[in-house]
């Protein structure tokens, strides 16, 4: 049985390994390959052959949609599934995509079966699907479990309490007690605030500490509970009306904020994969000013 091959595109190592394993998981017999930006990605592609690309918009040395371009020039290409993996909800960015001859788009962040269906749609237009084997049930805890160990290397960070504390369900780690009152009537206090945006949906969140590698984020507890290894899209604005800096991510480590299970607040830490230099040099300026107006600023 011939194997389909599939370049998996982007410069975070996180974002890859998740999409590898989500594809091996359900397409048992796909062949993978990976490049870690676009300019790779041209490398590779003139030289063998690819049955469907999944690839980032943001990466260094050349972006998704330059690669796009790039890919519909070329003979052995033009009719080869494209789809855009990004962050980029705007229209601007969606009408240059389609007229550059995307093919589907992922929007981050997206979920295992979010990743599953559009690769099944792009191959299955492409008379590719039936040469894959179907893939074995519980999927998805699979999936979570060997990514986390992947990434710890074994060993889950967990958030812990100075003193005994209550456990929030569903989410898996220990709660972190509140700080001097028990009740939590208004947003906590924080550097300043943002939009997190998950594949269940979106939430305001208080930015509690920020660094070049995560965020500690509190949240408004909802019905529905962020899951550990989820991928997330931290929005900032830059001043009031200002650009909209995206952040990617995944969340690490999930607590409550106060000692006991029906806590109002989530303390979440979200860990970046962003290696946009670009985006590290905006990090560090909003870490170095450490402002505690509405909306985070860049430094001069």
């Amino acid at each position: 049985m011939s194997k389909v091959s599939v370049l998996v595109v982007d410069d975070a190592t996180f974002i890859r390994d998740l999409v590898k394993k989500g594809l091996r998981d359900h397409f048992p017999g796909v062949k993978i390959e990976e490049a870690i930006n676009g300019r790779k990605a041209q490398q590779m592609l003139a030289r063998q052959s690819i049955d469907l690309i999944l690839c980032d918009w943001e990466m260094p040395e050349m972006t998704g949609l330059e690669l796009l371009s790039w890919c519909r020039e070329q003979d052995n290409l033009k009719s080869v599934p494209f789809i855009m993996v990004t962050s980029r909800g705007d229209k601007e960015n969606v009408v240059q995509a389609i007229q550059a001859g995307v093919s589907d788009f992922i929007g981050k962040p997206f979920s295992n079966e979010q990743l599953v269906t559009k690769v099944k749609k792009a191959l299955s237009r492409a008379g590719k699907l039936d040469l894959l084997s179907k893939a074995p049930k519980a999927m998805t805890s699979a999936f979570a479990n060997d990514s986390l160990s992947a990434l710890t290397g074994g060993k889950t960070e967990v958030i812990k309490p100075s003193a005994p504390a209550a456990v929030v369900p569903a989410a898996g780690f220990s709660a972190k007690p509140a700080a001097a009152q028990s009740t939590v009537k208004a947003a906590p206090s924080g550097r300043g605030q943002g939009q997190l945006r998950l594949p269940t949906g979106s939430m305001p969140c208080v930015i509690k500490a920020l660094s070049l590698k995560d965020a500690q984020l509190l949240v408004k507890r909802s019905d529905q509970l962020p899951q550990v290894l989820e991928s997330a899209v931290l929005d900032l604005q830059q001043g009031e009306g200002g650009e909209v800096a995206r952040l990617n991510g995944y969340l690490h480590a999930i607590a409550a904020f106060e000692p006991k299970a029906d806590s109002e607040w989530l303390q979440l830490t979200l860990r970046f994969v962003d290696q946009d230099p670009q985006k590290l040099d905006y990090l560090s300026r909003l870490i170095a000013r450490g402002t505690a107006q509405k909306h985070f600023s860049p430094g001069a």
